[in-house]
C-alpha cells in the first residue's frame, strides 16, 4: 500500500506541535478547562479525517491538514493555561501522533508483508526521505524523543534567546567546528543510542568546538573534562593529553553520561548538572534522581555556573533540532574527511596562511588544528607527515601550498618574530645558549606555547614553568618573552 508523501508534511506539522509544547508542571488537580474540552473535540475531528483518508473517501490531505492545524492550536493554547490539564493534553498528543504515524507508515504486519514481496519496487519516495528534519530530530534518550524530554521553560527559552542574539556567532562557529569533527564524534553517540543534538549542545557550551580549549579551573578539550574525571574514564595524559582527542573524549563522555543517567533516574537535566557541577553535589541534592533539577532544593543550591550551564546546553540542542522555528540558518558545506601528505616542511600556521580562504571563507586554521591535536600549530612538520583535513582543504593544499609564491610567503612569515621592547637590545644574546651550565635562554616566538618549547628542549612543561614563574594550567607566555630553560636532555 503506497501512501502519499503529503501526509509526511502533516506528520511534520504535528511533530512540530509536540516539539514546541512546553511540558509545564502543576501542583494540584484543577477543573478541566474549556480548552481541554476543545482539544478532545479537535482530536476526534482529526482522527475522523484520518479515517476518511485511509478509507479512500478523501482524494487529498487538505482536510487532514486543516484538522491537524486546529488540533495543534488547541494544544498550544493548553500549554499556556494554568487550569488546563497538561498531562491529559500530552497523552492525547502522543496517541494522536501514534495514529498519524500508523497512517503514514502502516502497521508492523503490513510493513513486514511489503518487505517480503521480492522484486516489488515503487517510484514513491520513502516517507523518511521526505522528512529530513524528522530523521534528524527523532533521537531517542532512554526511549523518549529528546525534544519531548526537554522542557521549554523560561530558563531554556532565555538560553535560546542568548544563542540567537549576542552568542549567535559562537553558535555558528560551534556548528562549523562540530561538522568537521562529526565523523570522529557522532559514531560514539550513535552506537550508544544517545541523541546527536545533546552532543552538539554540550560541545557548543563547553568549548565552542575548539579542541584545545582550556578553562581556568583546569578542564580541557572539546568536552572539558577535569584531570581526575578524565583519568577515571580512561583518558591518559602521558606524552599527549587525550582530552584533546575528539574520538576518545567523546567515548569517555558517553560513558559518563550513561553512568549518571543510571544513577539519576534517567533525568537528563540532573545528568547535565552533574557533568558541570559534579556528581557528588548532584547526588546529595537529588538522591537517585528523586528531585527535579528545577526543584528549589536542587536549583537553589547549585552554583550560578551550573544553573546557567544546563539550560544553555538544552537550548543549543533544541536549536540544533529545530533551527527553522527561529529563523536560524546553520551553514551548509562539504565536511567530508580526507588527508594530505606534506611534500615540503611546514607548520599548521604556514598551511593556514598558504591555503588562505580557498574553499572556506573563514580560512582553515581552526579546522586543521582541531583535526590534528597532537601537533602544536607553530611546529614545523617533516616531509611525509600525514595530516587529517576536510576534502576541501586537501584541494586547497594541492592548489596553493605544495610550491609557489604563497608557500614561500607562508614560510617567510613563520620565521618572523616581533621582539618585545625590553628584549630588543639583547636579541642577539638571547638567541644563544647561556654561558653557564644551568641551561639556556629562549625568546618566545609568535604562536609558540610553553608545551612546544619544553618539548623542543626535552623538558617537562612544569619544569620550564617553575623556572620562569609561569602558572598552570594556562601557562601564559608572550611573544618576545625570555624564558630560562633548565638543562634537561639534549634537544
Amino acid at each position: 500500500m503506497f501512501r502519499t508523501p503529503l501526509v509526511a508534511v502533516i506528520l511534520a506539522t504535528l511533530l512540530g506541535a509536540c516539539a514546541s509544547t512546553p511540558q509545564k508542571a502543576h501542583n494540584s488537580r484543577t477543573a478541566q478547562s474549556e480548552t481541554l474540552a476543545e482539544i478532545l473535540a479537535a482530536e476526534a475531528e482529526l482522527k475522523s479525517e484520518i479515517a476518511r483518508w485511509e478509507r479512500g473517501e478523501a482524494t487529498d490531505t487538505q482536510s487532514v491538514h486543516a484538522a491537524g492545524e486546529h488540533y495543534r492550536a488547541m494544544i498550544a493554547r493548553c500549554a499556556i493555561e494554568t487550569n488546563c490539564d497538561h498531562q491529559v493534553a500530552m497523552r492525547s498528543q502522543a496517541e494522536t501522533l501514534a495514529l498519524l504515524q500508523q497512517a503514514l507508515l502502516g502497521s508492523d504486519d503490513e510493513n513486514r508483508a511489503e518487505e517480503e514481496l521480492a522484486g516489488e519496487t515503487s517510484d514513491v519516495a520513502s516517507p523518511s526521505s521526505d522528512l529530513p528534519e524528522l530523521q534528524r530530530s527523532v533521537a531517542m534518550l532512554k526511549g523518549q524523543r529528546l525534544d519531548q524530554v526537554i522542557q521549554l521553560n523560561p530558563a531554556v527559552k532565555a538560553g535560546i534567546e542568548e544563542w540567537l542574539t549576542w552568542m549567535r556567532p559562537n553558535l555558528l562557529d560551534a556548528y562549523e567546528n562540530y561538522q568537521y569533527l562529526r565523523y570522529l564524534m557522532w559514531p560514539k553517540y550513535e552506537e550508544a543510542g544517545l541523541p546527536e543534538a545533546l552532543l552538539f549542545g554540550i560541545v557548543a557550551k563547553e568549548s565552542g568546538g575548539k579542541v584545545h580549549a582550556v578553562s581556568s579551573a583546569g578542564a580541557a578539550g572539546l568536552l572539558q573534562f577535569m584531570p581526575a574525571t578524565a583519568s577515571r574514564y580512561g583518558l591518559g595524559r602521558a606524552g599527549f593529553d587525550e582530552r584533546f582527542d575528539a574520538a576518545k573524549v567523546t567515548a569517555a563522555n558517553v560513558r559518563y553520561i550513561n553512568d549518571q543517567l543510571a544513577l539519576l533516574n534517567n533525568d537528563l537535566e540532573l545528568t547535565l548538572g552533574a557533568y558541570n557541577g559534579g556528581e557528588g553535589r548532584m547526588g546529595r541534592l537529588s538522591p537517585r534522581g528523586t528531585r527535579s533539577f528545577w526543584d528549589a532544593r536542587v536549583y537553589g543550591n547549585l552554583p550560578p555556573e551550573t544553573r546557567d550551564y544546563v539550560p544553555m546546553v538544552l537550548a543549543a540542542a533544541w536549536l540544533f533540532m529545530h533551527p527553522e522555528e527561529f529563523g536560524l540558518e546553520f551553514p551548509r558545506f562539504d565536511a567530508s574527511p580526507a588527508s594530505i601528505t606534506l611534500v615540503r616542511t611546514a607548520s599548521i600556521n604556514e598551511l593556514a596562511v598558504c591555503m588562505g580562504q580557498f574553499g572556506n571563507p573563514r580560512g582553515w586554521f581552526r579546522t586543521i588544528r582541531n583535526l590534528n591535536p597532537r601537533y602544536e600549530a607553530e611546529r614545523r612538520l617533516a616531509i611525509g607527515t600525514e595530516l587529517q583535513v576536510p576534502a576541501a582543504a586537501a584541494k586547497a593544499y594541492a592548489a596553493r601550498c605544495q610550491s609557489g609564491v604563497l608557500a614561500q610567503t607562508a614560510e617567510d612569515l613563520h620565521q618572523a618574530v616581533k621582539p618585545a621592547a625590553s628584549t630588543y637590545r639583547l636579541a642577539s644574546r638571547a638567541s644563544a645558549p647561556t654561558s653557564s651550565g644551568s641551561g639556556r635562554t629562549h625568546v618566545v616566538r609568535r604562536g609558540e606555547t610553553l608545551h612546544a618549547i619544553a618539548m623542543r628542549y626535552g623538558c617537562a612543561v612544569n619544569t620550564v614553568a617553575n623556572a620562569n614563574g609561569v602558572r598552570a594550567p594556562r601557562y601564559l607566555i608572550l611573544p618576545g618573552q625570555r624564558l630560562r630553560v633548565p638543562s634537561c636532555r639534549a634537544s
